[in-house]
């Protein structure tokens, strides 16, 4: 069987995981095999964690829209069934923001969702 040496692929691979480990902590950026394993740790955590956003600012939204309804004198899950109810389709992220930056435009919607309940 003829040998292989790998020179030039070898290479290009310890570069691009070293490139991509840049900034780790003591061996972890300097070694290869160290480097590796942080590498793909790292990545599944940015994989993992690319889910977790959107989790994250979904309950965000929903507490923001809760916490500005309340003001209003009626709860998160019945203000959104009365959204339903009047048949207004606006996602949770446009609710949070008119609660936070339009109370008047969000009164006015809490004041529909009462009258449809």
């Amino acid at each position: 069987m003829p040998r292989v040496k790998r020179g030039n692929r070898r290479l290009k691979k310890r570069k691009k995981v070293l490139k991509l480990a840049k900034g780790y902590f003591g061996s972890k950026s300097k070694l290869f095999r160290p480097a590796k394993e942080q590498v793909l740790k790292s990545l599944h955590y940015a994989y993992r964690d690319r889910k977790q956003k959107k989790r994250n600012f979904r309950k965000l939204w929903i507490t923001r829209i809760n916490a500005a309804a309340r003001q209003h004198g009626l709860s998160y899950s019945r203000f959104i069934h009365g959204l339903r109810e009047a048949e207004v389709d606006i996602n949770r992220k446009m609710l949070a923001e008119l609660a936070v930056n339009d109370e008047q435009a969000f009164g006015d919607l809490v004041d529909l969702a009462k009258d449809n309940i």
